[in-house]
């Protein structure tokens, strides 16, 4: 069974064919699509942004498709930057900025008013129009200061209080067991094989 993961992301991509290596599905990306073209992510929520990317990778291989939206929610901010997480300083994209506007918003939050989390929700669309939908989080809290030299976008301020580390300074194994997006990957796995026996 082939399916495709509606990202260009190698790390996504890896991360899904490592945890299906043992249930003889062959993972797809947008890389095997010639001349694919963004889908504008205007949806208000995770789970509408993943959907939108999904239903199109559906409409242009015809082969059951997954999409994910993350990002980052902060308690003391609303949510915020949530749906933004990439765009939060402006365009183009810059993870640094991003962080640098974070920190000064929360400059004077105490460190226990400083909770947050990463939140996945991946969207599964079959040619025959299912959809499901599974979520991760990862729950932790924001410092003032930036840590970790690995991960990418908030990684290097969330921290996470059960392994006295940030996201940034866990390595990849860790992080691949525990993220949110790895959480969404193991539970949309079930669907899939129960796709693959019909």
């Amino acid at each position: 069974m082939k399916i495709i993961l509606a990202t260009q992301n190698q790390g996504k991509i890896h991360e899904l064919q490592e945890l299906l290596v043992d249930e003889g599905i062959e993972v797809l990306s947008l890389l095997n699509i010639p001349d694919w073209e963004d889908v504008e992510e205007n949806g208000v929520t995770f789970a509408e942004n993943a959907a939108l990317k999904a239903r199109e990778a559906v409409r242009r291989t015809g082969l059951i498709a997954l999409a994910d939206d993350s990002g980052l929610e902060v308690d003391a901010l609303d949510g915020a930057p949530g749906v933004y997480s990439a765009r939060f300083a402006g365009e183009p994209k810059d993870d640094e900025r991003n962080i640098d506007k974070l920190l000064h918003l929360l400059e004077t939050i105490p460190e226990d008013k400083r909770t947050a989390r990463f939140r996945c929700a991946l969207v599964m669309v079959t040619p025959f129009g299912k959809e499901y939908l599974t979520e991760g989080t990862v729950e932790g809290r924001i410092l003032t200061l930036r840590r970790g030299s690995d991960g990418f976008g908030y990684d290097s301020v969330f921290y996470l209080p059960e392994f006295a580390r940030t996201m940034a300074e866990l390595t990849l194994t860790e992080k691949n067991m525990l993220s949110h997006r790895a959480q969404a990957f193991r539970k949309v796995i079930p669907i899939l094989r129960n796709q693959k026996s019909k």
